[in-house]
């Protein structure tokens, strides 16, 4: 299982931070290892030596299909069911590794990174693109709806694609909506897809 995500997504998210704001032709898509995942309401056990973590939520897609090359008119074929899951970034580490020009890894891929919640198959969400919301502590911290992607999950899956064979199983978390923030030992993680919660953790 190969997880992949997408940086600068949502311009709303990038006009926020502090780099300049990302205007690229192309999607910014790195890895995660498989270790990072967290399932199944599994808690997430801060490390401590990496100091701030910040949450991200998420739409996560779930491929379906073995694929290499795909056309952006046929990717909808590739991907069965979605959730809202959430990229946890050690935010200190990856300011200093992007200052010193080196791989953001380890700040985006330690373990418990990369939390997913109750896959919901697509043939029963809205045509009209999916919205998505996370709270911590039961107040609502992010918003988000795949109709305000800059690149769609079509065209996402047609452009990794292109260098990687996808295989049943991948994911691609599809970027995240501004704003993002800490999470602290004792807070309690939920997530939506529209109404329906598909996601619960606590933060220990």
């Amino acid at each position: 299982m190969k997880i992949f995500a997408v940086a600068y997504n949502y311009d709303a998210y990038n006009k926020a931070g502090e780099s300049p704001l990302y205007m690229g032709k192309e999607p910014v898509v790195f890895m995660k290892a498989d270790s990072a995942l967290l399932k199944g309401g599994r808690p997430l056990f801060l490390p401590d030596e990496l100091g701030r973590i910040d949450y991200e939520a998420e739409l996560v897609v779930r491929i379906c299909r073995l694929g290499k090359g795909i056309p952006e008119r046929f990717a909808h074929r590739y991907y069965d069911a979605v959730t809202c899951g959430v990229d946890f970034t050690a935010r200190d580490l990856q300011q200093r590794l992007s200052a010193e020009g080196l791989p953001w890894d380890i700040s985006k891929s330690f373990d418990g990174a990369a939390a997913v919640g109750e896959w919901v198959p697509c043939d029963g969400l809205p045509t009209d693109g999916i919205p998505f919301r996370l709270d911590v502590n039961h107040t609502t911290v992010q918003v988000g709806h795949s109709a305000d992607m800059r690149w769609s999950i079509d065209a996402l899956i047609a452009y990794i694609s292109r260098w990687f064979t996808l295989r049943t199983g991948d994911l691609i978390f599809t970027g995240t909506p501004s704003p993002t923030g800490p999470v602290h030992i004792d807070d309690h993680i939920t997530g939506y897809i529209g109404d329906k919660k598909v996601l619960e953790f606590n933060v220990k």
